[in-house]
Protein backbone atom coordinates (compact mmCIF):
# COMPACT_ATOMS: atom_id res chain seq x y z
CA UNK A 1 0.00 0.00 0.00
CA UNK A 2 1.27 3.48 -0.88
CA UNK A 3 0.00 7.02 -1.19
CA UNK A 4 -0.38 6.72 -4.95
CA UNK A 5 -2.82 3.82 -4.53
CA UNK A 6 -4.76 5.74 -1.90
CA UNK A 7 -5.06 8.70 -4.26
CA UNK A 8 -6.42 6.34 -6.92
CA UNK A 9 -9.00 5.02 -4.48
CA UNK A 10 -10.10 8.54 -3.50
CA UNK A 11 -10.37 9.55 -7.17
CA UNK A 12 -12.61 6.60 -8.01
CA UNK A 13 -14.80 7.38 -5.01
CA UNK A 14 -15.12 10.99 -6.11
CA UNK A 15 -15.77 10.40 -9.83
CA UNK A 16 -17.68 7.11 -9.51
CA UNK A 17 -16.03 6.08 -12.76
CA UNK A 18 -12.66 4.42 -13.42
CA UNK A 19 -12.04 6.25 -16.67
CA UNK A 20 -12.66 9.71 -15.26
CA UNK A 21 -10.66 8.86 -12.15
CA UNK A 22 -7.73 7.73 -14.28
CA UNK A 23 -7.90 10.96 -16.28
CA UNK A 24 -7.90 13.01 -13.07
CA UNK A 25 -4.85 11.06 -11.85
CA UNK A 26 -3.08 11.39 -15.23
CA UNK A 27 -2.70 7.63 -15.71
CA UNK A 28 -4.28 5.10 -18.01
CA UNK A 29 -7.44 3.35 -16.90
CA UNK A 30 -5.83 -0.14 -17.02
CA UNK A 31 -3.03 1.08 -14.76
CA UNK A 32 -5.41 2.57 -12.22
CA UNK A 33 -7.72 -0.46 -12.28
CA UNK A 34 -4.82 -2.87 -11.84
CA UNK A 35 -3.42 -0.97 -8.86
CA UNK A 36 -6.79 -0.88 -7.14
CA UNK A 37 -7.21 -4.63 -7.76
CA UNK A 38 -3.81 -5.26 -6.18
CA UNK A 39 -4.77 -3.14 -3.19
CA UNK A 40 -8.05 -5.02 -2.79
CA UNK A 41 -6.19 -8.33 -2.97
CA UNK A 42 -3.76 -7.21 -0.28
CA UNK A 43 -6.61 -6.03 1.96
CA UNK A 44 -8.66 -9.15 1.36
CA UNK A 45 -11.92 -7.41 0.47
CA UNK A 46 -13.32 -5.31 -2.42
CA UNK A 47 -13.31 -1.55 -2.05
CA UNK A 48 -15.88 -0.89 -4.79
CA UNK A 49 -19.01 -2.49 -6.16
CA UNK A 50 -18.75 -2.36 -9.92
CA UNK A 51 -21.28 -2.62 -12.76
CA UNK A 52 -21.17 -1.49 -16.38
CA UNK A 53 -23.02 1.68 -15.40
CA UNK A 54 -21.70 2.78 -12.03
CA UNK A 55 -19.06 2.30 -9.34
CA UNK A 56 -19.81 2.78 -5.63
CA UNK A 57 -17.77 2.04 -2.49
CA UNK A 58 -18.64 -1.07 -0.54
CA UNK A 59 -19.30 -0.72 3.18
CA UNK A 60 -15.71 -1.80 3.76
CA UNK A 61 -14.53 0.64 1.10
CA UNK A 62 -16.39 3.53 2.72
CA UNK A 63 -14.56 2.88 5.98
CA UNK A 64 -11.21 2.66 4.19
CA UNK A 65 -11.90 5.97 2.42
CA UNK A 66 -12.00 7.81 5.74
CA UNK A 67 -8.49 6.63 6.60
CA UNK A 68 -7.24 7.10 3.03
CA UNK A 69 -8.38 10.74 2.97
CA UNK A 70 -6.72 11.37 6.31
CA UNK A 71 -3.45 9.76 5.19
CA UNK A 72 -3.35 11.72 1.93
CA UNK A 73 -4.11 15.01 3.70
CA UNK A 74 -1.32 14.40 6.20
CA UNK A 75 1.09 13.61 3.37
CA UNK A 76 0.01 16.75 1.52
CA UNK A 77 0.41 18.73 4.72
CA UNK A 78 4.01 17.53 5.02
CA UNK A 79 4.68 18.57 1.43
CA UNK A 80 2.97 21.93 1.99
CA UNK A 81 5.04 22.54 5.09
CA UNK A 82 8.15 21.94 3.05
CA UNK A 83 7.01 24.47 0.45
CA UNK A 84 5.83 26.99 3.00
CA UNK A 85 9.16 26.84 4.82
CA UNK A 86 10.53 28.88 1.94
CA UNK A 87 7.35 30.59 0.73
CA UNK A 88 3.86 30.03 2.21
CA UNK A 89 2.38 31.69 -0.87
CA UNK A 90 3.73 29.13 -3.32
CA UNK A 91 1.74 26.34 -4.92
CA UNK A 92 -1.95 25.72 -5.59
CA UNK A 93 -4.75 26.99 -3.38
CA UNK A 94 -8.08 25.28 -4.05
CA UNK A 95 -10.73 27.89 -3.32
CA UNK A 96 -14.47 27.22 -3.30
CA UNK A 97 -16.94 30.03 -3.96
CA UNK A 98 -20.74 30.20 -4.05
CA UNK A 99 -22.41 31.01 -7.42
CA UNK A 100 -23.99 34.29 -6.26
CA UNK A 101 -20.54 35.62 -5.31
CA UNK A 102 -18.04 34.06 -7.71
CA UNK A 103 -18.97 35.93 -10.94
CA UNK A 104 -18.76 39.30 -9.19
CA UNK A 105 -15.86 38.92 -6.76
CA UNK A 106 -13.43 36.61 -8.56
CA UNK A 107 -12.82 38.89 -11.59
CA UNK A 108 -11.82 41.63 -9.14
CA UNK A 109 -9.45 39.42 -7.16
CA UNK A 110 -7.66 37.16 -9.63
CA UNK A 111 -5.64 39.82 -11.43
CA UNK A 112 -4.30 41.46 -8.25
CA UNK A 113 -3.63 38.01 -6.77
CA UNK A 114 -1.48 37.00 -9.74
CA UNK A 115 0.44 40.26 -9.49
CA UNK A 116 0.99 40.17 -5.74
CA UNK A 117 1.45 36.41 -5.32
CA UNK A 118 3.02 35.19 -8.57
CA UNK A 119 3.80 31.73 -7.13
CA UNK A 120 0.32 31.18 -5.75
CA UNK A 121 -2.06 29.36 -8.12
CA UNK A 122 -5.68 30.02 -7.18
CA UNK A 123 -7.89 27.14 -8.32
CA UNK A 124 -11.56 28.18 -8.05
CA UNK A 125 -14.41 25.71 -7.61
CA UNK A 126 -17.95 27.14 -7.84
CA UNK A 127 -20.75 25.26 -6.10
CA UNK A 128 -23.53 25.56 -3.55
CA UNK A 129 -22.62 26.07 0.09
CA UNK A 130 -23.42 22.52 1.21
CA UNK A 131 -21.33 21.00 -1.57
CA UNK A 132 -18.41 23.32 -0.82
CA UNK A 133 -18.42 22.38 2.86
CA UNK A 134 -18.54 18.69 1.92
CA UNK A 135 -15.51 19.19 -0.31
CA UNK A 136 -13.73 20.95 2.55
CA UNK A 137 -14.50 18.03 4.85
CA UNK A 138 -13.26 15.64 2.17
CA UNK A 139 -10.04 17.66 1.75
CA UNK A 140 -10.84 18.37 -1.89
CA UNK A 141 -10.81 22.12 -1.21
CA UNK A 142 -8.44 24.17 0.92
CA UNK A 143 -10.83 27.02 1.72
CA UNK A 144 -14.15 28.46 0.60
CA UNK A 145 -15.98 31.78 0.35
CA UNK A 146 -19.51 31.42 1.71
CA UNK A 147 -22.25 33.79 2.84
CA UNK A 148 -23.86 31.87 5.71
CA UNK A 149 -22.61 30.77 9.13
CA UNK A 150 -20.82 27.41 9.16
CA UNK A 151 -21.21 24.61 11.73
CA UNK A 152 -19.65 25.85 14.98
CA UNK A 153 -16.36 24.26 15.91
CA UNK A 154 -15.96 22.38 12.64
CA UNK A 155 -14.28 25.07 10.53
CA UNK A 156 -12.10 28.08 11.10
CA UNK A 157 -13.55 31.23 9.59
CA UNK A 158 -12.78 34.88 8.95
CA UNK A 159 -15.53 37.40 8.10
CA UNK A 160 -14.42 39.55 5.16
CA UNK A 161 -17.23 42.00 4.40
CA UNK A 162 -20.98 42.52 4.59
CA UNK A 163 -22.88 43.44 1.44
CA UNK A 164 -26.42 44.87 1.44
CA UNK A 165 -29.44 43.30 -0.21
CA UNK A 166 -31.29 45.49 -2.69
CA UNK A 167 -34.65 45.01 -4.34
CA UNK A 168 -34.45 44.60 -8.12
CA UNK A 169 -37.58 45.58 -10.03
CA UNK A 170 -38.61 46.30 -13.63
CA UNK A 171 -38.95 50.08 -14.17
CA UNK A 172 -42.70 49.81 -14.75
CA UNK A 173 -43.34 47.98 -11.47
CA UNK A 174 -45.76 49.84 -9.12
CA UNK A 175 -43.07 49.90 -6.40
CA UNK A 176 -40.28 51.18 -8.66
CA UNK A 177 -41.09 54.81 -7.93
CA UNK A 178 -40.50 54.42 -4.22
CA UNK A 179 -37.16 55.39 -2.66
CA UNK A 180 -37.15 52.56 -0.11
CA UNK A 181 -39.22 49.40 0.12
CA UNK A 182 -40.58 47.43 3.02
CA UNK A 183 -39.47 43.84 2.51
CA UNK A 184 -42.97 42.24 2.73
CA UNK A 185 -44.11 44.41 -0.19
CA UNK A 186 -41.93 42.28 -2.47
CA UNK A 187 -43.40 38.96 -1.32
CA UNK A 188 -46.34 38.64 -3.78
CA UNK A 189 -44.13 38.40 -6.88
CA UNK A 190 -40.73 37.61 -5.35
CA UNK A 191 -38.51 35.40 -7.52
CA UNK A 192 -35.92 33.23 -5.77
CA UNK A 193 -33.23 30.74 -6.67
CA UNK A 194 -33.72 26.98 -6.56
CA UNK A 195 -33.22 24.89 -3.43
CA UNK A 196 -29.70 24.80 -2.03
CA UNK A 197 -28.78 28.42 -2.74
CA UNK A 198 -28.22 30.38 0.46
CA UNK A 199 -29.53 33.53 -1.25
CA UNK A 200 -32.90 31.78 -1.70
CA UNK A 201 -33.35 31.31 2.05
CA UNK A 202 -32.02 34.78 2.81
CA UNK A 203 -34.45 36.42 0.36
CA UNK A 204 -37.45 34.49 1.67
CA UNK A 205 -36.55 35.36 5.26
CA UNK A 206 -35.95 39.04 4.49
CA UNK A 207 -39.32 39.43 2.75
CA UNK A 208 -41.24 37.12 5.08
CA UNK A 209 -42.41 35.33 1.95
CA UNK A 210 -43.78 31.78 1.73
CA UNK A 211 -41.57 29.11 0.22
CA UNK A 212 -42.65 28.79 -3.44
CA UNK A 213 -41.65 25.13 -3.60
CA UNK A 214 -44.63 24.26 -5.74
CA UNK A 215 -43.98 26.99 -8.28
CA UNK A 216 -42.79 26.40 -11.81
CA UNK A 217 -39.65 28.61 -11.75
CA UNK A 218 -36.42 26.79 -10.87
CA UNK A 219 -33.71 29.39 -11.42
CA UNK A 220 -30.20 28.04 -10.97
CA UNK A 221 -28.44 31.40 -11.30
CA UNK A 222 -28.84 35.01 -10.23
CA UNK A 223 -28.44 35.98 -13.88
CA UNK A 224 -31.64 34.08 -14.73
CA UNK A 225 -33.55 35.88 -11.98
CA UNK A 226 -32.33 39.27 -13.19
CA UNK A 227 -33.39 38.46 -16.75
CA UNK A 228 -36.84 37.48 -15.48
CA UNK A 229 -37.10 40.77 -13.59
CA UNK A 230 -36.00 42.72 -16.68
CA UNK A 231 -38.78 40.98 -18.61
CA UNK A 232 -41.34 42.19 -16.08
CA UNK A 233 -41.94 38.75 -14.57
CA UNK A 234 -41.46 39.78 -10.93
CA UNK A 235 -39.01 41.15 -8.38
CA UNK A 236 -36.01 39.72 -6.56
CA UNK A 237 -33.26 40.58 -4.09
CA UNK A 238 -29.66 40.96 -5.26
CA UNK A 239 -26.48 41.24 -3.16
CA UNK A 240 -24.68 44.55 -3.38
CA UNK A 241 -21.60 43.22 -5.16
CA UNK A 242 -23.77 41.92 -8.01
CA UNK A 243 -25.40 45.32 -8.51
CA UNK A 244 -22.58 46.59 -10.72
CA UNK A 245 -23.49 43.97 -13.33
CA UNK A 246 -27.00 45.44 -13.72
CA UNK A 247 -26.04 48.71 -15.37
CA UNK A 248 -27.67 48.93 -18.79
CA UNK A 249 -30.30 46.31 -17.93
CA UNK A 250 -34.04 46.99 -17.75
CA UNK A 251 -33.85 46.86 -13.95
CA UNK A 252 -33.93 49.41 -11.13
CA UNK A 253 -32.61 48.88 -7.61
CA UNK A 254 -34.21 50.07 -4.42
CA UNK A 255 -32.82 49.79 -0.87
CA UNK A 256 -34.84 48.07 1.82
CA UNK A 257 -36.47 50.11 4.57
CA UNK A 258 -34.84 47.90 7.18
CA UNK A 259 -31.34 47.36 5.73
CA UNK A 260 -30.42 43.70 5.43
CA UNK A 261 -27.38 41.99 4.02
CA UNK A 262 -25.09 39.00 4.20
CA UNK A 263 -21.62 38.53 5.58
CA UNK A 264 -19.12 36.84 3.28
CA UNK A 265 -16.71 34.56 5.15
CA UNK A 266 -13.52 32.75 4.27
CA UNK A 267 -13.70 29.29 5.89
CA UNK A 268 -11.21 26.42 6.09
CA UNK A 269 -10.31 23.33 8.10
CA UNK A 270 -8.43 24.20 11.29
CA UNK A 271 -5.79 21.63 10.32
CA UNK A 272 -4.99 23.35 7.00
CA UNK A 273 -1.25 24.08 7.24
CA UNK A 274 -1.03 27.20 5.05
CA UNK A 275 -2.80 29.75 7.21
CA UNK A 276 -0.43 32.45 5.99
CA UNK A 277 -1.78 32.09 2.45
CA UNK A 278 -5.35 32.50 3.69
CA UNK A 279 -4.40 35.55 5.75
CA UNK A 280 -2.85 37.14 2.68
CA UNK A 281 -5.86 36.29 0.50
CA UNK A 282 -8.29 37.75 3.06
CA UNK A 283 -6.30 40.98 3.21
CA UNK A 284 -6.18 41.18 -0.58
CA UNK A 285 -9.96 40.78 -0.88
CA UNK A 286 -10.53 43.63 1.55
CA UNK A 287 -8.06 45.90 -0.24
CA UNK A 288 -9.46 45.13 -3.69
CA UNK A 289 -13.03 45.83 -2.63
CA UNK A 290 -12.00 49.04 -0.94
CA UNK A 291 -10.27 50.23 -4.10
CA UNK A 292 -13.15 49.03 -6.28
CA UNK A 293 -15.58 51.10 -4.27
CA UNK A 294 -13.42 54.17 -4.00
CA UNK A 295 -12.15 53.55 -0.48
CA UNK A 296 -8.74 54.40 0.86
CA UNK A 297 -7.24 50.92 0.40
CA UNK A 298 -6.95 50.36 4.14
CA UNK A 299 -10.24 48.63 4.82
CA UNK A 300 -12.70 51.53 4.51
CA UNK A 301 -16.11 50.74 3.07
CA UNK A 302 -16.46 51.14 -0.71
CA UNK A 303 -18.47 54.29 -1.28
CA UNK A 304 -19.98 53.60 -4.70
CA UNK A 305 -20.40 49.85 -4.89
CA UNK A 306 -23.99 50.23 -6.14
CA UNK A 307 -24.17 52.14 -9.45
CA UNK A 308 -25.55 55.63 -8.81
CA UNK A 309 -27.81 55.47 -11.87
CA UNK A 310 -29.68 52.48 -10.44
CA UNK A 311 -30.70 53.99 -7.08
CA UNK A 312 -32.33 57.32 -6.17
CA UNK A 313 -29.67 60.00 -5.91
CA UNK A 314 -31.09 61.29 -2.63
CA UNK A 315 -30.19 58.08 -0.86
CA UNK A 316 -26.46 58.70 -1.01
CA UNK A 317 -23.75 56.04 -1.52
CA UNK A 318 -24.39 52.40 -0.71
CA UNK A 319 -21.51 50.02 -0.29
CA UNK A 320 -19.87 47.22 1.60
CA UNK A 321 -19.14 47.15 5.28
CA UNK A 322 -15.79 45.61 6.26
CA UNK A 323 -16.35 42.71 8.64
Amino acid sequence: MNLRDLRYVLAVAEHRHFGRAAEACHVSQPTLSAQIRKLEDSLGAPLFERTNRWVVPTDFGARVLVHAARAVEEADAIAALGRSAGDPLAGPLRLGVIPTLGPYLMPLVFGPARHRFPRLALEPWEDLTGALLDRLRGRRLDAALVATPVPPGEFAERPLFTEPFLAALPPEHPLAGRERLDEPELAPDLLVLSDGHCLRDQALAACNAPDPSGGSLRAASLETLVNMVAAGFGTTLVPGLAAGALRGRNVVLRPLAAPRGRTVRLVWRPSFPRAAALDALAQLVREVLSAYGGGDGAGSAPADLVPADLVPAALGPMGLTPA
